[in-house]
């Protein structure tokens, strides 16, 4: 029955694809291009809390009116689970501590924990991309803050699921920056 389980395998692929299985996309994430100091030589982020139509499949933006339009492109990956990696790799290579998203994989607990609430998410039809929400750091035996973001990025609206990608990536760079800088020293 071994010999079955490719020939399987090929023939589910080979049905997806004749039924037009919606494209995905994948965030390419922006280089890091600067260092910042933080007060912790280890940082635990949480998993990140989004509104729905930011955790959809489904790539969407806002029209005018509040509505979402959504794509038939999918996200190649989870976007909570996605956005959580991207924040954790952007503040590891900005900060150089040791920082992973949750679970934490090692032994000694992390010095601090980075819980991140978005409120909005979203890119506009309007050409902007806009993160708002608050974050949270959590410290074990020290002095824990929170603070609020609001974030804005010009992009090309007409430039479809792509341009959209992109955007988000280099808003949630831009957010692992001002969390390193505001809340995090």
């Amino acid at each position: 029955m071994t010999f079955m389980k490719p020939l399987v395998t090929a023939a589910t692929l080979a049905f997806l694809t004749a039924c037009g299985t919606p494209n995905s996309i994948a965030v390419q994430p922006p280089a890091v291009t600067e260092t910042v100091r933080i007060a912790f030589r280890s940082v635990e982020v949480k998993d990140v809390s989004l509104p729905s139509y930011a955790a959809a499949d489904e790539i969407a933006q806002q029209a005018p009116d509040g509505s979402m339009v959504t794509s038939k492109v999918l996200w190649a990956d989870a976007p909570e689970r996605a956005i959580g990696l991207e924040l954790s790799r952007n503040l590891a290579r900005m900060t150089k501590a040791r920082v992973a998203a949750e679970p934490w994989p090692f032994e000694e607990s992390a010095a601090a924990t980075l819980d991140v609430r978005f409120a909005d998410l979203v890119a506009g039809t309007d050409g902007v991309f806009r993160a708002t929400g608050q974050y949270f750091v959590g410290v074990y035996g020290g002095r824990e803050r929170s603070g609020l973001f609001d974030l804005n990025l010009a992009y090309d609206a007409d430039g479809g699921p792509a341009a959209i990608a992109k955007a988000r990536g280099q808003i949630v760079l831009d957010l692992a920056k001002f969390i390193a800088r505001d809340g995090l020293r």
